[in-house]
């Protein structure tokens, strides 16, 4: 859970500065922010270290999740056990990211064990804030806005109009907006903020903002720069990367990215999350499918597959509509990997619909599917719906249609037994080497169909691996959607 590192040789010494401990919660983006946090913070005199072992912080700041209950749940559960640290030590804690962004004065008021509740606007002089929470001055709550509203209605106006908003990993500049929190050789690369759609469900927009790209030459730069990190490979990440570039006036502004970023040298593979499937459109699928360098994968927000749910949801597809798209892009890329999130439990939500999601997994054949039951939030439409389905039903749902997706994508799975995959090696066991025994375990990566956290992973087995590089691989067995692999020559 801990986000921060201890401070390196080239910071300042404890008389001339501060100490901060990170701590993230939520997705990939949060991570990106709290790598911008850190950069920030490095910047302005403060140095970073844990939150337990070595020198104790002045002030553990909590990058908070708002994305669904659960979520603010961990969120709330963690600022208190933050709370409870820093009572031994005298530190103090601020909570900021999408929860403290939703909520503001409101958490504030309902957690005063929060020293300070801090919005994205804050971000940029962040050091100088928590500097006056830890001399005992006041910080006035964050007032939350929709965010929406703080940029124009037209995407096509909103380059010029962004500079003056505070958008969290926007503006890249070396070695103060980034600072790398980890020595993972994969990293994520954001490639836009915000989103323009509308689903019922979703709040992620109030909070978040309307639609922003960032340009090509800062997401290169940062690319560049990651890959001197030691980074081979980039995911990129956004709420919506399917409409990249529409705001800069170019529909097509991923396809020609894609590319570029795979001709920076040092990054050997790359990947694309966080694709709708209603603007995934032929030429971004051959880009993804048939560019060297870029993963054939395709993180797909399905949601669900019943017509009448997703009419409800304020989205677009159905069942066929979706199988057809899974059917070309292995048209093009036949091991393509697909994955896809769905919601169970929705108001309106009927046993017919639930067959029709059944029947959609059941043809679709997807890699990995995360499944969510639906619970209101805040300021959404579907908030308001009736005929909203008893939580225990909810429950039943997700157990059903979790239980479905475990035996679909471990037979996807095995369907790969006796093929090649290329592996990024991302961990090895202490003092393993090429004289490791044939069928031991000595480490882990991921394949092209498999990302970070969410898709399974590969377990390395005998000699011949080397962390960081990326290397075809046999599949010899799997683990559920694990699959179990050997060094290409090694078997």
């Amino acid at each position: 859970m801990l986000s921060g590192r201890p401070a390196d040789e080239t910071e300042p010494s404890r008389a001339e500065t501060r100490r901060a401990a990170l701590v993230t919660l939520g997705c990939a983006r949060n991570d990106l922010d709290s790598e911008e946090l850190a950069g920030r913070l490095t910047a302005q005199g403060w140095s970073l270290v844990d939150t337990e072992g070595g020198p104790a912080p002045d002030v553990i700041v909590v990058n908070t999740c708002g994305f669904v209950a659960q979520a603010k749940k961990d969120s709330i559960d963690t600022l208190l056990a933050a709370s409870d640290t820093a009572r031994e030590t005298g530190a103090k804690v601020v909570a900021v990211g999408c929860l403290a962004e939703r909520y503001g004065a409101e958490l504030a008021d309902e957690l005063p064990e929060a020293d300070a509740v801090l919005g994205f606007d804050q971000y940029p002089e962040l050091g100088d804030r928590l500097a006056e929470v830890v001399a005992g001055k006041h910080v006035e709550s964050h007032k939350p806005v929709d965010r929406r509203t703080l940029l124009p209605l037209s995407p096509v106006q909103r380059p010029a109009a962004a500079a003056e908003v505070a958008v969290p990993g926007h503006g890249w500049v070396p070695d103060i907006t980034r600072r790398r929190l980890h020595d993972s050789p994969v990293a994520s690369l954001k490639l836009a903020s915000g989103c323009d759609r509308r689903c019922a469900f979703c709040a992620i927009p109030s909070f978040r903002g309307a639609f922003v790209s960032r340009p090509q030459a800062e997401i290169l730069g940062e690319a560049a720069w990651l890959a001197g990190q030691g980074v081979r490979e980039l995911v990129l990440v956004s709420e919506n990367s399917t409409s990249y570039g529409k705001d800069l006036g170019d529909l097509r502004a991923l396809e020609a990215l894609l590319p570029r970023l795979a001709e920076v040298e040092g990054i050997e593979r790359i990947r694309v999350s966080y694709l709708q499937p209603a603007e995934t459109r032929p030429g971004l699928i051959e880009a993804i499918a048939r560019t060297d360098g870029v993963a054939p994968y395709f993180d797909l927000s399905f949601q669900h597959a019943s017509e009448p749910v997703l009419r409800r949801m304020r989205r677009f597809g159905s069942t066929e509509s979706f199988l057809d798209l899974c059917a070309r892009i292995r048209a093009l890329a036949p091991d393509a990997g697909i994955r896809s999130n769905v919601i169970v439990g929705f108001p309106g939500e009927t046993e017919d619909d639930v067959a029709e999601l059944e029947r959609f997994l059941t043809e679709a054949r997807l890699d990995a599917v995360g499944v969510f039951g639906y619970s209101d939030e805040d300021g959404t439409e579907a908030a308001g719906y009736p005929d909203k389905v008893p939580d225990a039903e909810i429950a039943a749902r997700v157990e059903r249609i979790s239980t479905l997706a475990e035996e679909l994508t471990n037979q996807r799975a095995e369907d790969r037994i006796g093929s090649r995959v290329r592996v990024l090696v991302e961990e090895l066991a202490d003092g393993c080497d090429d004289r490791a025994d044939e069928g031991e375990a000595v480490g882990l990566g991921r394949a092209a169909h498999q990302a970070p956290e969410s898709d399974g992973e590969c377990v390395l087995t005998g000699g011949g691996w080397v962390r960081g590089e990326l290397v075809d691989a046999v599949v010899l067995d799997t683990e559920g959607v694990d699959l179990v692999v050997a060094r290409a020559g090694h078997t």
